[in-house]
C-alpha cells in the first residue's frame, strides 16, 4: 500500500507517525530513500504467520534493493507527546528474503515488550498496538547524525547539528562522542566542537552491523565540511516549509549525497542524541 495516494489522517491511522512523516517529505521532494510501508493490520497478519501475508512481504522484498532497513512504525510513534524512543526495534542490513522477514516479526514483538507496554501505560495509551514497519533501502553512510532545528537543551533558535562516521546508530545510541555545530537561522555557523568518534558502525558483508575500530587521528577529525552543514541547513529549511514547527532530523551523506532518514516533531525532552536511542 502506498501511503503517498492517501489522507494524511488516514496515512497516520494506518501506517504510523514515521511512515506518515517521510511520506509527506517524498511528495515534497526530499531525499528521502525508496522504501515501502506496511500498515499495522498487514504486520499484525505476518506476525501471525497467515500464508497471504508472508507471501506478500516476500514480494516486498523483492521489490527493492537489498540491503534493507525496518524500522518501527506504531501509530502514535513519533508525535509530539509521545516519542517512543528507544522502545521499538529497527533492523538493519536485512540481505535476505527470511531476515526481512523475521525483522518484520522482531519490530512487531518489540511494541509488546514489557517496557513499551509500560511506555504505553504511562501515556494513557491503550494498551494494545498498532505496529506498522517503515522498509527503505539502507543508506551505507560515510557520516550521520541528528540534526534539531531548535536547540534541544534551552529552546534557542538555532541549528544543532551532531555527527559521527559511519551509520548513524553510534550517534543515537550514544555509542560517541559526535561532533556538534550550531548553526543561526541564516546558516552561519558558530560553533564547531569535534568528539571523539573512536568507533563507526558499518555494514557487515555478512549481514548485520560492525562496530569498527577509527584511527586516533580521524577520530578527533570533524566530519563535516562546510557544504554539507549547507546541505543540511537547507534541508532543515524545507522541513520548516513542509512541516512547520520543530524537527529532530535524522540524516546520513553518502558518495556525497545527503538523504532524509527520520523526521519526527521536536520534543522538549533533552538531546535524543546523547541519552536515547532510536
Amino acid at each position: 500500500m502506498n501511503p503517498a495516494a492517501l489522507t494524511e489522517d488516514l496515512v497516520v491511522a494506518l501506517f504510523g507517525g514515521k511512515a506518515a512523516q517521510l511520506a509527506a517529505a517524498k511528495r515534497a521532494g526530499l531525499p528521502v530513500p525508496a522504501g515501502v510501508a506496511l500498515p499495522y493490520g498487514f504486520v499484525d497478519a505476518a506476525a501471525a504467520d497467515e500464508r497471504d501475508a508472508r507471501q506478500q512481504l516476500a514480494a516486498v522484498f523483492h521489490a527493492l534493493d537489498a540491503p534493507l532497513v525496518a524500522r518501527s512504525s506504531a501509530v502514535g510513534e513519533d508525535s509530539e507527546q509521545a516519542s517512543f524512543a528507544g522502545q521499538h526495534l529497527t533492523q538493519l542490513n536485512l540481505r535476505s528474503e527470511s531476515e526481512f522477514v523475521d525483522a518484520v516479526c522482531a519490530i512487531w514483538r518489540s511494541a509488546r515488550s514489557p517496557s513499551a507496554l509500560a511506555y504505553r501505560e504511562r501515556l494513557g495509551l491503550p494498551r494494545e498496538p498498532r505496529m506498522a514497519v517503515l522498509v527503505q533501502e539502507l543508506v551505507e553512510a560515510d557520516t550521520a547524525g541528528v540534526l534539531f532545528s531548535r536547540n534541544p537543551v534551552n529552546g534557542s533558535d538555532e541549528l544543532v547539528v551532531e555527527a559521527a562516521w559511519g551509520l548513524g546508530e553510534s550517534v543515537v545510541a550514544g555509542l560517541v562522542i559526535p561532533d556538534r555545530f550550531r548553526l543561526s537561522r541564516d546558516g552561519a555557523v558558530v560553533e564547531r566542537i569535534a568528539g571523539l568518534k573512536d568507533l563507526a558502525i558499518r555494514i557487515d558483508p555478512q549481514g548485520g552491523t560492525s562496530r569498527t575500530h577509527v584511527p586516533e587521528g580521524l577520530a578527533r577529525v570533524l566530519c563535516l565540511d562546510d557544504a554539507q552543514l549547507a546541505a543540511l541547513h537547507a534541508l532543515a529549511l524545507r522541513c520548516d516549509e513542509v512541516f512547520g514547527g520543530s524537527h529532530d532530523l535524522e540524516w546520513a551523506f553518502a558518495g556525497g549525497r545527503l538523504y532524509l532518514l527520520q523526521r519526527r516533531a521536536l520534543t522538549a525532552m533533552p538531546s535524543a542524541a546523547i541519552e536515547t536511542p532510536a
